[in-house]
């Protein structure tokens, strides 16, 4: 692969958003090869105090000036080409790579390289997977989109040969990687501003598929990551799934009403292993299964997965608990496409709530206006739903879709411009016994964080 020897030649290197949830263990990874780092980032954080533990310096805003002496030069996707530090990198000729190409650099130095993909559940099944090559004493190093309380981070470095990150199919970044071993977890539409069809995600995870040496864990229930792993020869193809005839099969699922589900994993049609999940949702089934399988291949003993899997407790921003308050529990999830909300949503209603209030933030336009439909049936699950407007990240509005768009097809539901204003509305009709939650790719847990401060502010007067 094109600039793979970059980290034989230099020994200083720069991170633009070295904050960012894939940069910071990137760059923790590489400080601890023994190169010297530096880092700029506009946002304070608790990652920039992790950082800052290992005394790499960090700069505050983005200035030419921070460069310093890096001779390599490391960016997020979301540094524009006029950034200063990316400008000033390039009028001294000092080499620059985005992140997804770096990642795929430093994983090719390990000699087990395990990456997670799929459209739903790449964090939470990275997580589990990291957290039972632990339990497993693989001593894995780890690079997973969330914060993983378990390692007290979302990186961790080993001091094996096996790594295992995230494999994010946006813009294609997952063809960066060339891992020993892939998962898929499932393919669904989204990201359509980029990809446009269906078709063009399934051809972008063959791609990835044929770039995968040993062996590809997949989905067999899912249509389409079947479709995608067709013709693939280069590798061993190990499918799960909750149907018969898949080579990891779950059996005797519980069928009790019961947010968190109990079942057993069957290894070609005969029993491996109990599983008792913590989490909530039946989604997570598949999660459980997909990094049960891939531990079972690395060779961890059943008890050791299935102790391991019990204790797995979740990932930051994951239906994430962040307070009870007079009966009351406020939660949070990352949950931003109709899938998931479907999934979390479901999960809630089953949990024996007196009633589930659901506050969401529609994550950019393009993925609003082309799944409208399919985001009012997830957000008619819960009893009550507010919306805040439409938060754009990359995009300008030349779809005209706005919150009352999807509004007007959640019968009830409500919009509101601010989170204080959401927090009013449902602060003010939550009742002791209901769940708040709060849904959302972007920076809609500052509505819950505000949620439990006023709560706590009102418990202590």
């Amino acid at each position: 692969m094109e600039h793979q020897d970059i980290l034989d030649r230099v020994k200083r290197i720069h991170f633009i958003g070295i904050g960012g949830s894939g940069m910071c263990p990137l760059a923790e990874i590489l400080h601890h090869d023994g190169f010297h780092l530096t880092g700029s980032d506009i946002n304070e954080s608790d990652t920039l105090a992790r950082i800052r533990s290992y005394n790499i310096p960090v700069f505050m805003g983005h200035r030419p000036e921070n460069v310093g002496d890096a001779e390599l030069v490391v960016y997020t996707a979301a540094v524009k080409k006029d950034n200063p530090e990316l400008v000033a990198a390039r009028e001294r000729g000092i080499p620059a790579l985005e992140r997804s190409v770096m990642l795929g650099i430093v994983t090719r130095r390990y000699r087990n390289s395990i990456a997670v993909s799929g459209t739903h559940g790449k964090t939470t099944t990275t997580a589990m997977i990291t957290q039972v090559c632990i339990d497993g004493n693989l001593d894995p190093s780890a690079i997973i989109g969330g914060k993983l309380p378990y390692i007290g981070g979302n990186g961790r470095v080993g001091k094996s040969e096996t790594i295992i990150c995230e494999a994010c199919e946006y813009v294609d970044t997952f063809l960066q990687l060339t891992p020993a071993v892939s998962i898929i977890l499932n393919i669904d539409a989204d990201h359509l501003d980029y990809f446009k069809t269906v078709d063009n995600i399934i051809k972008s995870f063959h791609q990835f598929s044929t770039q995968t040496s040993r062996v590809l864990i997949v989905n067999g229930d899912d249509a389409n990551t079947r479709k995608a792993v067709q013709g693939v020869t280069g590798a061993k193809i190990i499918t799960f799934g909750l149907k018969p005839g898949n080579d990891y099969s779950a059996a005797r699922i519980s069928d009790k009403e019961k947010a968190c589900e109990d079942f057993t994993v069957l290894k070609n049609g005969k029993k491996l292993l109990d599983v008792s999940l913590s989490i909530p949702g039946r989604h997570n089934i598949y999660n459980a299964l997909a990094a049960a399988a891939t531990a079972d291949y690395l060779g961890i003993p059943a008890d050791c997965i299935a102790d391991s899997l019990h204790r797995f407790t979740g990932v930051h921003r994951r239906f994430e608990i962040l307070g009870k308050f007079n009966g009351i529990t406020v939660a949070d999830d990352f949950a931003h496409h109709p899938t998931e909300l479907t999934a979390t949503l479901t999960a809630a209603m089953h949990m024996g709530f007196r009633q589930v209030w659901a506050l969401f933030q529609p994550h950019t336009f393009s993925r609003t206006y082309l799944l409208l439909d399919d985001f009012a049936k997830a957000l008619s699950i819960p009893d009550h739903v507010i919306l805040s407007r439409i938060l754009a990240v990359r995009e300008t509005n030349i779809y005209h879709i706005y919150s009352k768009d999807l509004a007007e097809k959640i019968p009830g539901s409500v919009c509101r411009d601010t989170f204080e204003e959401m927090a009013d509305y449902v602060m003010a009709r939550a009742q002791p016994g209901d769940l708040i939650l709060t849904l959302g790719g972007g920076d809609i847990y500052k509505c819950a964080n505000l949620i439990v401060k006023r709560y706590k502010e009102k418990t202590e007067q």
